[in-house]
């Protein structure tokens, strides 16, 4: 892959209902990514609204969530992205294909929109979300990406879908993660 030195890597975040998951993706990697990257985000199915426990979870954690309403693969997929990173099954197997040669890659996890139980068994999902997507997006930053071919880049980008999985099974504290990088 030839990087760019003149402009930030394009990053597209996809899931199926754009209300959570891709949303908290997009506004972590905004604000760790250092002026890196520009992160976006869409939906195969969009939803009518982000899920508001997905932007509290994010408030609480220290990110502020400045994202968009849930919208569609139609305006994004013409356009050319660095890396592609589906969050979900459904959109994994919905994905469009992009011009260029973006790395694509598959990170996913279960849906935080689907918890039941207590309003804190449903918390509790959205936190184990955004602190899988952290992990991944931590790993993500920190690869010497202008030192890796194309081919090895996207095996790391698409390793990093293996990392952080087990979150529900070995439960850490929640956290304010955004606290170790400030704005």
């Amino acid at each position: 892959m030839t990087t760019p030195t003149n402009r930030p890597l394009r990053v597209l975040f996809l899931c199926t209902g754009n209300s959570a998951r891709s949303q908290i993706a997009q506004t972590i990697l905004t604000r760790v990514g250092g002026g890196r990257f520009l992160a976006e985000s869409a939906g195969s199915r969009p939803a009518a609204r982000v899920n508001p426990l997905a932007i509290e979870t994010l408030e609480r954690h220290g990110y502020f969530w400045t994202g968009h309403p849930p919208r569609g693969f139609e305006g994004v997929e013409g356009q050319d992205w660095d890396f592609v990173i589906t969050v979900c099954d459904r959109a994994k197997e919905a994905c469009p294909i992009f011009p260029g040669q973006p790395v694509i890659a598959h990170w996913g996890m279960p849906d935080p929109t689907e918890a039941v139980g207590t309003d804190e068994a449903k918390r509790r999902a959205f936190d184990d979300a955004l602190l899988v997507i952290r992990r991944r997006l931590d790993l993500l930053v920190s690869l010497p990406i202008d030192k890796l071919t194309r081919l090895a880049l996207e095996k790391r980008v698409r390793g990093i879908g293996d990392i952080g999985g087990l979150v529900g099974a070995v439960r850490e504290p929640a956290r304010p993660l955004a606290a170790e990088h400030p704005p």
